[in-house]
């Protein structure tokens, strides 16, 4: 296989490639040799950070790597191959940028994005609270003490004076009432 090598030979001449080490990364070191420059000029045009642009020559020489059997080693068509991959990771790079949120500096606009009205979190507290009304006082009370304060099986056990096995019990038949209930009322499918 020969390859155009920059560096020693100033002509750019065809050289054989030497069999030092991996053919691959061999290839590779004279793809980036070779045409890193003009991939970073290339890149430069649309992009105007320069580490960025860095990345993106960097991931086009990447996906050069992982489908190096693709490469032809007539100079012309590699370097036209890198280009397309360069022009395709550029358009990705820009389209997942158009998906990020913006940051807004203007404190005028900021201040005249309406807030969010919280009809439905009322809403949905007002259901939870009817549903829980439907259970038995002692369900009732061990959703109370796990779901809402936060306490261990233990804790709620002690609190309760029951035994740790009830309050798991009750909390499973609990929480299957709950979905019952939900069910009812047309908040669960």
């Amino acid at each position: 296989m020969y390859i155009r090598v920059a560096g020693p030979n100033p002509r750019g001449e065809l050289a054989p490639m030497k069999r030092r080490g991996n053919p691959d990364e061999q290839l590779m070191t004279a793809l980036y040799t070779e045409h890193y420059s003009v991939l970073i000029n290339f890149v430069s045009r649309y992009v105007n950070d320069r580490h960025k642009a860095e990345d993106l020559v960097q991931e086009t020489l990447l996906r050069a790597w992982k489908h190096i059997d693709h490469l032809d080693p007539e100079p012309g068509r590699t370097r036209s191959y890198l280009l397309t991959i360069a022009r395709n990771v550029v358009t990705n790079a820009w389209r997942a940028e158009q998906r990020r949120p913006k940051l807004v500096a203007d404190e005028n606009a900021v201040n005249s994005v309406p807030s969010a009205d919280n009809v439905d979190q009322m809403v949905e507290g007002w259901l939870v609270a009817e549903a829980l009304e439907r259970l038995s006082p002692e369900h009732r009370a061990v959703i109370q003490q796990m779901y809402y304060e936060g306490q261990s099986v233990a804790d709620a056990a002690r609190r309760l004076s029951v035994p740790e096995g009830t309050v798991k019990s009750r909390a499973y038949y609990a929480v299957r009432a709950l979905r019952t209930v939900f069910e009812e009322m047309g908040m669960l499918r």
